[in-house]
């Protein structure tokens, strides 16, 4: 990208570049997409500068990009626009850049501070190029010529070591050294990566505003638009990001601020069609200021300094609310000078905190302290602190902020709206954004925590926000489609009482959560046909936004203090079995030793347990323990024809009978296991070896008895710590295979006692069955035909 960069201002004085505007914009755009993956992918536990600088660099050069092809299509064409457009993000990447490589200097990474340092260095004179004609682009040029020879230097070092098998390294090259010395810190102590960069997206959105004030660009127009639009877009994935991290928080405090600058972008965008400058109406934006309000008071439990942080956009809400103007006023763009300060100091802050060992102090153990003596909740902390009810997730829970999209969503509807006069007013990101796209989001996020219920609604009425939003408030609802917008209305609100109908079971909170949703719902038809009634929209948008509200703080208290302080309630309705038993199985992850210890324990005690295979999910029993099987006999109601089966991890717990078994078939076994095949095989003398004693009975039929080894690394794991096990499938008798723990809970939680929870199974179609009670006279047979195909056996 710099070398790119060094090409089009070293050509620039020319009167035909060597990269024109468009093309050097496109390329930008695809090297800011590969520095973002690389960002993206850089390992959440390592507390390497990369990510910041990655995910910082490829914002701005997205920004840039669209800037240099929105001027190479003539849309800047005007005088001075190209400048104006230019000068907000190069000031911030400026700073932000420049705070990167002093903090990388301090913490002793040269070749990323050398980077952060020339890019910095060349964003400034840029600027500086666009008021100066004295100043020459060569001294832009060489900004990003450094960085070329930083990045060249490392390239040959990497190659270096990979020749040399690490026997050679110039210095700053030797990841694996950096790897240590990382380590010696103590890696990310729990801390979220992905805070300083969406920080400065912030300030990079503010020095739009910030520079219109103090006079640095003549006005607010389409140029800035790619600024915002890049900060809001970047803001969104470090929000999927920071869930990632187990960071409810400040995530939550991500998607606020997007949605602040999709909107503020949506206003610069505006006049483009319409003459007049848009009018931002304030119910929702007072009702912004009271939800950030909100979460600085939680996120103050935490981090008082990023508590007092989020103050600031409190404060430029209620600003926002203040000027008819909105955006265009000189009230917010003062605070937003305050919000560029205030983000560039909280993201040193970050930075420095993530790198050093002696950290600069938050407040986090003062308020902790304070906690300790109050009678207040304690605070929640710990490795399971956002694990699901079943199982575990890769991301924390976002449903703090699906609910908080409900309220502004539905206070957007209070916002008046002709449909022959459309976008009038600045509704369409509150509802497509916040209702539409990071509703999305927080359904996503549940479906990957396994909440089934909860994320088919989010999905749902994300999808009815996008589409009404934008046929509502963008003129494609008139007169003549008002009939078919009523139609679709009406098949939502249809699956909507489907899903009023699926939380009676859930909880009271989402009971009526979803049921006042059907409200906003009937008020979308009423407008749709023409008979709204005076005065409902406003009721339906209290009702349903006081019921998100609540459900709002219940979600926030329940991430951030231990015990339930604000109770979403039980079930209206109590299914039997499951739901309504008393003690409910325990649900362990797969993917720690410590849980398969723990299950392991449970079958020497004579427990059954639920447990992730190389098929499907299995019941399991130990040999060892008689009252167990039998156990699992019962919980199973066991057919005749479908018998149960035992599991082996190794030959090696049949050697002390080997001499019962034919040589053939004994090869026949080394030769087929491990795998998804299970052997029916002649019962004899070799059962007793495996202490099953009177329940041997309840194992395959008198004749035969179908044994496998297992390709699976848990499942052998287990048999190892255990001894031989029983297997029957993790299922009612008659009903399909489970493929996934959530399943083996619902249908045999309260009949076993622990899921090894593995997620969804990686097949889901069960083992191969073959005959081999006559494999000596040469013949073998199939009782069923699974994974494993016949020609393969």
């Amino acid at each position: 990208g710099s070398l790119l960069l060094a090409v089009h201002f070293y050509s620039s004085p020319r009167a035909a570049p060597l990269i024109p505007s468009t093309a050097l914009g496109v390329l930008l755009l695809i090297l800011s997409a590969l520095l973002a993956y690389a960002g993206i992918r850089r390992s959440l536990r390592n507390a390497s500068l990369l990510v910041p600088l990655c995910l910082t660099l490829s914002s701005f050069w997205c920004g840039y990009g669209v800037i240099l092809v929105l001027a190479g299509q003539g849309a800047l064409a005007g005088p001075g626009e190209s400048r104006d457009a230019l000068v907000p993000g190069l000031a911030t990447a400026t700073l932000a850049l420049l705070l990167l490589a002093v903090v990388g200097f301090l913490s002793g990474e040269p070749v990323l501070a050398l980077v952060a340092a020339a890019v910095s260095l060349a964003s400034a004179h840029e600027a500086a190029l666009h008021y100066s004609s004295s100043l020459g682009p060569s001294a832009v040029a060489c900004g990003h010529l450094v960085v070329c020879l930083v990045g060249g230097y490392f390239a040959l070092g990497r190659i270096l070591c990979s020749l040399a098998k690490g026997r050679v390294a110039l210095p700053g090259t030797d990841l694996a050294e950096k790897k240590s010395q990382e380590r010696s810190r103590g890696g990310a102590g729990g801390t979220n990566r992905f805070a300083a960069p969406g920080l400065l997206l912030n300030a990079l959105a503010a020095s739009v505003f910030c520079c219109r004030l103090l006079g640095l660009t003549h006005a607010l127009f389409l140029g800035h638009v790619p600024w915002l639009w890049a900060a809001g877009t970047y803001q969104i994935g470090i929000c999927v990001l920071s869930y990632r991290a187990m960071d409810v928080l400040m995530a939550t405090a991500f998607g606020f601020t997007s949605i602040l600058k999709f909107a503020a972008g949506y206003c610069l965008l505006y006049p483009t069609w319409q003459p007049e400058e848009p009018s931002v109406p304030a119910p929702f934006l007072v009702v912004f200021s009271i939800l950030f309000a909100v979460l600085a008071l939680f996120l103050s439990l935490r981090s008082p300094v990023d508590g007092l942080y989020l103050l600031v956009f409190v404060t430029y809400c209620i600003a926002l609310a203040c000027s008819p103007r909105g955006f265009f006023a000189g009230g917010p763009q003062g605070v937003a000078v305050a919000i560029f300060v205030a983000s560039a100091l909280v993201a040193v802050i970050h930075l420095y905190n993530a790198r050093a060992r002696a950290k600069i102090p938050t407040g986090k153990g003062a308020v902790k302290a304070l906690l300790a003596r109050s009678s207040l909740p304690k605070l929640r902390e710990g490795p399971d602190l956002h694990a699901p009810y079943l199982g575990y997730s890769k991301y924390a829970d976002a449903e703090a902020l699906a609910y908080a999209c409900s309220v502004l969503a539905a206070f957007a509807l209070t916002a008046p709206g002709d449909p022959q006069a459309p976008l009038a007013t600045v509704v369409i990101p509150w509802v497509v954004v916040a209702g539409g796209i990071l509703k999305l989001l927080g359904g996503s996020v549940a479906f990957a925590r396994g909440k089934t219920l909860e994320s088919s609604a989010f999905i749902l009425y994300a999808v009815m926000w996008i589409i009404w939003g934008l046929a509502r408030y963008s003129g494609l609802c008139g007169t003549a489609r008002s009939f078919h917008a009523a139609v679709g209305i009406v098949a939502f609100v249809l699956f909507n009482s489907f899903i009023v109908f699926c939380s009676l079971f859930l909880n009271v909170a989402w009971f009526f959560y979803s049921l006042t949703f059907t409200l906003i719902a009937v008020s979308f038809l009423l407008d749709a046909i023409r008979a709204l009634p005076a005065g409902y929209d406003v009721a339906a948008t209290l009702v349903f936004g006081l019921v998100s509200f609540y459900c709002f703080l219940a979600a926030l208290s329940s991430s951030t203090f231990e015990g339930c302080c604000l109770p979403m309630g039980a079930p209206l309705v109590q299914l039997s079995g499951v739901g309504a038993g008393a003690t409910k199985c325990l649900h362990l992850p797969a993917r720690k030793a410590s849980s398969v210890k723990r299950i392991a324990d449970i079958l020497r005690n004579g427990g059954t347990c639920g447990i992730p295979t190389d098929t499907v999910y299995v019941l399991v029993a130990a040999c060892s323990r008689p009252d167990a099987v039998e156990k699992a006999h019962r919980s199973k109601r066991q057919a005749q024809d479908r018998p149960m089966s035992l599991w082996i991890s190794s030959l090696r717990q049949l050697e002390p009978a080997k001499h019962l078994f034919t040589p053939l078939l004994w090869d026949f076994m080394e030769a087929a296991w491990p795998s998804p095949i299970s052997l029916v095989i002649p019962r004899g003398e070799w059962v007793d070896f495996l202490g099953m004693k009177d329940s041997a009975k309840y194992v395959g039929t008198p004749q035969s008895v179908a044994i496998r080894i297992p390709d699976c690394s848990v499942t052998t794991h287990l048999i190892d710590l255990v001894g031989p096990i029983v297997v029957t499938s993790a299922n009612p008798t008659g009903e399909a295979d489970t493929t996934h723990h959530n399943q083996v809970y619902a249908k045999l939680g309260d009949k076993v006692d622990a899921v090894l929870c593995g997620g969804p199974s990686p097949e889901n179609i069960a083992s191969t069955v073959v005959d081999c009670t006559k494999i000596d006279s040469g013949n073998i047979g199939f009782f069923r035909v699974g994974i494993i195909p016949k020609s393969q056996v």
